[in-house]
């Protein structure tokens, strides 16, 4: 399953236009453009196992990196700083890594 499955490749490609600078990623105005807001808690499970690359059950710190490829393979790859601040918000129980119920969290609060 890819991205495309569940998304428009329209509203990913213009997110990903969205946030082409470095240190421009902003994740509550990603996740609105792409269209995740609008989804089902089974559609948000299914993202969060397409961004969970190595099937570990969490999105840890490095696989958040390249979270931007997972939607697109042109995409480029968050900085450290964009990283770090992504984690920060999705990781609600603070163990470095945010599971499947922290990523619907940090997605509807966006």
């Amino acid at each position: 399953m890819s991205m495309t499955d569940l998304l428009s490749a329209e509203d990913i490609k213009k997110a990903i236009g969205a946030f082409a600078a470095v240190d421009s990623f902003d994740h509550k105005k990603f996740f609105q453009m792409v269209g995740l807001k609008k989804k089902s808690a089974d559609d948000l499970k299914k993202v969060f196992h397409i961004l969970d690359k190595d099937k570990s059950g969490f999105i840890e710190e490095d696989e958040l990196g390249f979270i931007l490829k997972s939607f697109s393979a042109d995409a480029r790859d968050l900085s450290v700083k964009e990283t770090k601040t992504l984690m920060a918000a999705g990781d609600k129980d603070g163990d470095g890594k945010i599971g499947a119920e922290e990523f619907s969290t940090l997605v509807s609060e966006s």
